[in-house]
């Protein structure tokens, strides 16, 4: 049993040196091949074996686990052995494996973790309805999803989750954050946050509740500009954005605000759809840099493109726009369809693959970057606007009699076009 466990930790790790991932990007999808099969071909592959790697202290680690550990957690006086059986071991090895890549978006996914990232990716579940990401190391608001337990609380983008219920969160992946945050609906959670200008931390109890992600809005303003709230990047938000272009045509109006504030993006494929209604054929949207002397692959418009030169048309972003959003903006702040508004975003700009690993286990990985048309990498940092807005620490009630200097700024450069 044991030399068994062996070699299916040892060809497990094979797995992911050789990678054996297909396509995925933002996009996402499943290798089923049975994992029995595809150790089987690797057995019969010898020469596809990493060389030159010696596994000894690995095996010479994992026998004194075995002959020394004492569980010290055990309720009873004569139980002394681990309490993790093998198979936690073998997700536990593959964890430090990944993790020692140094990339917080390059996670193992055990089998809960992998189940609780499904139902993440199909866009209805319990939490309470933030988006997450890591900067500079720290795990990081990107931004609360709009109508959210965490949006009514005052989470805001940027703001540093320090602990879960008391958990220290610099010891955790972001699936393991997850993981606390999410619970039964109706549950308490308590989530210690840092935020820039404020002493000490800040505690917010929130109740978890079944989240459905909301995908847009629009409305006329009395100043005749229509305004787009895209709030992210799902299955059906192209045919959204498609349906609250049409009104805009309708409205019989050559000015437009998209606000992408606090989107934290989504499926890649909507955000070149929906570049598409703006460019001609053929522009590029956006460039994914894979490297491994893999060539760049390059994602075009689809070539709607139904607008004249006569559009004026303002993007709005913040420290919460992320991912497909800056995507998005990118590309139509580089072909000068667009103005960027707002505040410099939050910088989501790596690609990831979801691969199976076994039937019940995944890894995701990050395997590209995303570059806007001019090059501007969006991992290295976010895209900054050409007219920044800048927030002043007000009350509550302050910042309602201002009102929105986002959309004042993004009128006030649409209407001067005139």
């Amino acid at each position: 049993m044991q030399s068994s466990w062996r070699r299916l930790i040892f060809f497990l790790i094979i797995i992911l040196l050789l990678g054996g991932a297909f396509g995925l990007g933002v996009e996402f999808g499943f290798n089923n091949r049975p994992a029995v099969s595809r150790l089987t071909e690797l057995i019969n592959k010898e020469e596809q074996k990493p060389a030159a790697l010696d596994f000894a202290p690995f095996w010479d680690t994992w026998e004194v686990i075995d002959s020394k550990f004492v569980d010290t957690t055990a309720s009873s006086s004569t139980s002394t052995v681990a309490a993790t059986d093998d198979e936690d071991k073998v997700w536990g090895a593959i964890s430090g494996l990944v993790s020692s890549l140094g990339d917080p978006y390059s996670v193992f996914l055990p089998p809960l973790e992998s189940e609780n990232f499904g139902e993440e990716i199909n866009g209805n579940f319990g939490g309470v309805g933030i988006e997450i990401g890591v900067r500079d190391n720290i795990l990081t608001v990107v931004a609360p999803l709009a109508g959210t337990p965490a949006q009514r609380a005052g989470i805001q983008p940027a703001d540093k989750i320090i602990a879960v219920d008391g958990t220290y969160t610099g010891d955790l992946t972001i699936n393991e954050a997850i993981n606390l945050i999410r619970g039964e609906v109706g549950t308490a959670v308590v989530l210690t946050i840092s935020r820039a200008g404020e002493d000490g931390s800040l505690n917010f109890e929130l109740i978890r509740a079944t989240i459905d992600i909301p995908t847009i809005e629009s409305e006329m303003l009395p100043q005749g500009i229509f305004v787009i709230r895209l709030f992210n990047f799902g299955s059906n938000s192209p045919e959204l954005f498609r349906d609250a272009l049409r009104q805009f045509t309708e409205a019989d109006t050559d000015k437009l605000i998209l606000d992408l504030r606090g989107n934290p993006g989504g499926l890649l494929d909507a955000s070149v759809d929906m570049a598409s209604w703006f460019l001609p054929a053929g522009k590029e949207v956006v460039t994914e840099a894979r490297g491994r002397d893999e060539e760049p692959r390059v994602y075009r418009s689809r070539g709607y493109d139904v607008f004249t030169d006569k559009l004026k048309m303002v993007i709005l972003v913040d420290g919460g726009s992320a991912s497909a959003s800056e995507i998005l903006a990118g590309a139509l702040a580089d072909h000068g369809i667009a103005t960027l508004v707002g505040e410099e975003t939050f910088g989501k700009g790596s690609v990831q693959e979801l691969v199976s690993i076994t039937d019940e286990t995944s890894l995701k990985i990050t395997v590209g970057r995303w570059l806007t048309p001019r090059g501007v990498s969006l991992s290295h940092q976010g895209l900054v606007p050409e007219a920044i807005i800048e927030i002043e620490e007000e009350g509550e009630g302050d910042q309602e009699e201002l009102g929105d200097p986002f959309v004042e700024k993004a009128v006030e450069i649409l209407l001067e076009q005139d």
